[in-house]
């Protein structure tokens, strides 16, 4: 059985064990559609519809999972423009967390704003995805997601748990090379899902790797046992992704940590010593300079 179940079981220790296999993912899908005026909301309301069930309902890996075993996530789809019947400009958020040992307590793992969502929908029509042959770029870019919010679980309950699923959205990427849709490739943006992946899978990213493991599983997971000691984990790791940041400032993979956990350090330095919350301050203030105005409540 894949180490995350076995600690997800753990977790969650006294619920009912009677429950039938599920998905991977619970997901939350909401379409915001306000800036399209005039449009039919029966077709946003299926395409939200549609969108959910497909995140749901598909099975991403070979794991079995109970319903309370699921990776609690969001998409925030927010259509900017409608262009001919079918066609539609948007941007997507994703949002996930995973459970702390022994708490109620779900802790960030991602908040991506994707602003390269453009793709085609047409009611009654199946969704459908195949990770090595380009189908659509709403079934890709959902796709993707998808193993990219499991890849990151994974690889905070074990060290580079997540390799397999990082790889499906590799594949995922290289069907996408030759599309219409933006976000694929190295030259679109500096900030798009090529970059995630290439940063991810690349060698001198080993570090940021082990940190969401240590960060998780040594940290957040121990604080239980010893605050101090759960909190000193979590300095540690910040020092493995001040080695990325050295090699690589301010790369993509990096913004997206810290885009998710930086209310989430605030918390837990805001109750260390002045000694502690100086050191993660330094720290922090020079890998996120986008969150400064939340790191300088650390300041003493």
């Amino acid at each position: 059985m894949n180490i995350r179940i076995l600690i997800i079981l753990f977790l969650f220790a006294f619920s009912l064990g009677n429950n039938l296999a599920a998905q991977e993912l619970n997901c939350q899908v909401q379409i915001n559609s306000s800036q399209i005026q005039g449009s039919v909301t029966r077709v946003f309301e299926s395409m939200q519809s549609d969108i959910r069930d497909f995140i749901n309902s598909n099975q991403w890996t070979s794991d079995e999972f109970k319903p309370e075993e699921r990776i609690r996530c969001n998409m925030l789809i927010t259509i900017n423009s409608k262009e001919g019947s079918d066609y539609y400009k948007a941007t997507i958020q994703v949002t996930s967390s995973r459970p702390v040992f022994n708490s109620d307590y779900q802790s960030p793992m991602l908040n991506i704003n994707d602003q390269d969502f453009d793709f085609k929908y047409v009611e009654n029509t199946p969704l459908i995805f195949s990770p090595d042959q380009f189908r659509s770029n709403l079934t890709s870019v959902l796709a993707f997601y998808a193993y990219l919010i499991i890849a990151y679980d994974y690889d905070s309950f074990s060290l580079k748990g997540g390799d397999p699923y990082y790889g499906i959205c590799q594949q995922i990427i290289n069907s996408a090379q030759n599309s219409a849709g933006s976000g694929w490739r190295a030259n679109d943006s500096d900030r798009n899902r090529y970059w995630i992946i290439e940063n991810l899978l690349a060698g001198n990213f080993i570090s940021l790797r082990e940190a969401i493991y240590n960060y998780h599983r040594l940290g957040m997971d121990k604080m239980y046992e010893s605050v101090i000691n759960g909190r000193a984990q979590i300095f540690s790791s910040l020092e493995l992704i001040k080695k990325v940041h050295q090699s690589k400032p301010l790369a993509y993979a990096t913004q997206i940590f810290f885009q998710a956990k930086a209310d989430e350090l605030v918390n837990i330095f805001g109750a260390a010593s002045p000694q502690e919350k100086n050191r993660a301050y330094t720290l922090l203030q020079t890998m996120d300079p986008g969150n400064l105005n939340k790191y300088n409540k650390l300041k003493s």
